[in-house]
């Protein structure tokens, strides 16, 4: 049986799907690692959203679409790349779509939402956060001169946009109301 540790980490550095040695602190690790870390909360979302048949398989798809993402991320060789899982622009107007439609069901917002409601909507807030800082790395690394498939962007920046109406469509299902920002 292969162990899980390899010990090459050990030093602070690791190897991408290239076979380049990066420091572990280094951008491109950083928006993998966000991209895993929000999977694992859309994981845990779908934990609480198993009752709502709805939002559960594409859930799905979209933590298989930020492997993909992630896959890409991960390597910096253009002909390993072209090997590699992606995403396309039918996965964008995918999630455009169940945005619209999902809006379609849900009231007008007419105020601020804080996260909450319930414990899927609070999750899913959560993971939109987590998307949206997935989204700043993934930026910052094209900064550095690295190219990034504008697609990369666009679909996270979509998907924090449909996380965001999945938490509002939960709290509906489960007839809670939105939680309203008040300021005084």
């Amino acid at each position: 049986m292969a162990k899980i540790y390899t010990k090459k980490g050990d030093q602070g550095t690791t190897c991408l799907v290239s076979g380049e040695t990066v420091d572990k602190s280094h951008t491109r690790l950083d928006s993998y690692g966000t991209l895993d870390e929000l999977n694992s909360y859309i994981g845990y979302a779908r934990l609480e959203l198993k009752n709502i048949s709805k939002l559960d398989p594409l859930l799905f798809e979209i933590q298989n679409d930020l492997f993909n993402i992630g896959s890409q991320l991960a390597n910096t060789d253009p002909n390993i790349k072209s090997k590699l899982p992606n995403i396309f622009d039918k996965d964008v107007l995918k999630l455009e779509k169940c945005i619209d439609e999902l809006t379609e069901e849900l009231p007008d917002l007419k105020n601020f939402i804080l996260p909450g409601g319930t414990k899927a909507s609070g999750l899913l807030h959560i993971a939109r956060t987590v998307c949206r800082r997935a989204e700043r790395i993934i930026i910052k690394l094209k900064t550095e001169n690295n190219p990034i498939d504008p697609l990369f962007i666009q679909y996270i920046n979509r998907l924090s946009d449909l996380l965001f109406v999945m938490a509002r469509y939960a709290n509906k299902t489960h007839n809670v109301p939105d939680v309203e920002w008040t300021h005084k």
